[in-house]
């Protein structure tokens, strides 16, 4: 079994979507941290900081292509953050007279948050669109299905009379609401995060603020109230925000499932040669896009607490749970992303 079976050549297929890893797989991290990095030079010539001829020519040498992967792990297995040898590099790229304005006033928590806002604007986006997508399919399905009846059940038996389309409208109804709590998230997750060493944003005098507001319009971010290197409810926020689709999309999941079994053979997942297939048995076609919702959305509540307990940074900077955060970020927008498309199979294909 593969450590991680969503970047698997073989199993990879199964577990996350290609949009995803690419939008928050490590090259997207490496090139948002240039990215921010460039932001910060811009903002700062702007405002007489650093001399215009060198934030431009930090911002020419900014392509994560000229980075020395090599290098850079070897940094960052040192120093235990990749900041210090991306700066280190990017420096040397820009050349001396430039590369000593690099990062400057920065720390690294504020590269690295910064640049994971900025994957996860792209990632959330990527969700939506496809969100929208399955409950316009979802909205015709129950339409479709208005008078179809079907025998309601209650604890696995059966009840009174439904319709099939009163079924899908249930299965709408939170999903329509999830569109909602996306669009109210996305101004609390999408913040700048620029508070130098110690979030007071020292070194840089009465210009700090000047600087923080400049750099956030450069990306087109929100300007926080406060650095929020120790209050992490935006992240928080975010993978709870995908823990609660993915329930979402496990009932939709848990029922065709159900209703697939062949003693009840009321509805199926889309045929495709092959797919659902036995090894063993012939006869067979099961509803593979539904084990993969619910594996997906199990991986996905899985991390959740991994979020939530790494809430409990110290002081004024973490000492291991904001390093925590890395192993379920990415991660989660992976697996829900995945689930959100199977489920969009289901529907789309349902007969």
């Amino acid at each position: 079994m593969p450590v991680n079976p969503a970047d698997s050549p073989v199993m990879g297929a199964l577990y996350g979507t290609d949009a995803m890893r690419a939008a928050m797989g490590e090259r997207a991290w490496l090139a948002r941290m240039l990215d921010v990095e460039v932001a910060l030079a811009l903002a700062q010539s702007r405002l007489g900081i650093v001399p215009p001829e060198a934030a431009q020519a930090i911002a020419d040498a900014a392509e994560v292509d000229r980075l020395d992967l090599a290098e850079l792990a070897a940094a960052t297995a040192n120093t235990g953050y990749p900041v210090v040898g991306l700066v280190r590099q990017l420096s040397a790229l820009a050349g001396p007279d430039a590369g000593k304005w690099t990062h400057w006033g920065a720390t690294t928590q504020d590269i690295m948050d910064t640049a994971t806002v900025l994957q996860m604007r792209q990632g959330l986006a990527l969700i939506r669109i496809d969100l929208v997508q399955l409950n316009t399919a979802l909205a015709s399905l129950a339409m479709r299905h208005r008078d179809t009846v079907m025998a309601g059940r209650t604890h696995l038996q059966h009840a009174l009379p439904v319709t099939f389309g009163y079924k899908v409208a249930v299965w709408l109804s939170p999903l329509i609401t999830m569109v909602e709590r996306l669009d109210q998230l996305r101004p609390r997750v999408e913040r700048l995060q620029f508070g130098g060493a110690a979030g007071t944003l020292a070194s840089l005098g009465t210009q700090g603020i000047a600087v923080q507001g400049e750099m956030a319009a450069e990306l087109g971010l929100a300007v926080p109230d406060i650095p929020w290197h120790v209050a992490r409810d935006g992240f928080c926020e975010a993978t709870n925000f995908l823990g609660l689709l993915c329930g979402a999309l496990s009932k939709i999941a848990t029922d065709v499932m159900l209703l697939m079994q062949t003693e009840i053979a009321e509805v199926a997942e889309a045929h495709q040669a092959g797919r659902g297939g036995s090894s063993t048995m012939p006869q067979k076609r099961n509803p593979i896009s539904c084990e993969y919702v619910l594996a997906q959305s199990r991986g996905v509540h899985a991390l959740v607490p991994q979020m939530l307990s790494a809430m409990a940074q110290d002081l004024e900077r973490g000492t291991g749970p904001w390093q925590a955060e890395a192993l379920a970020i990415g991660q989660s927008f992976n697996l829900a992303h995945g689930a959100l498309l199977c489920a969009r199979s289901i529907i789309d294909g349902l007969v």
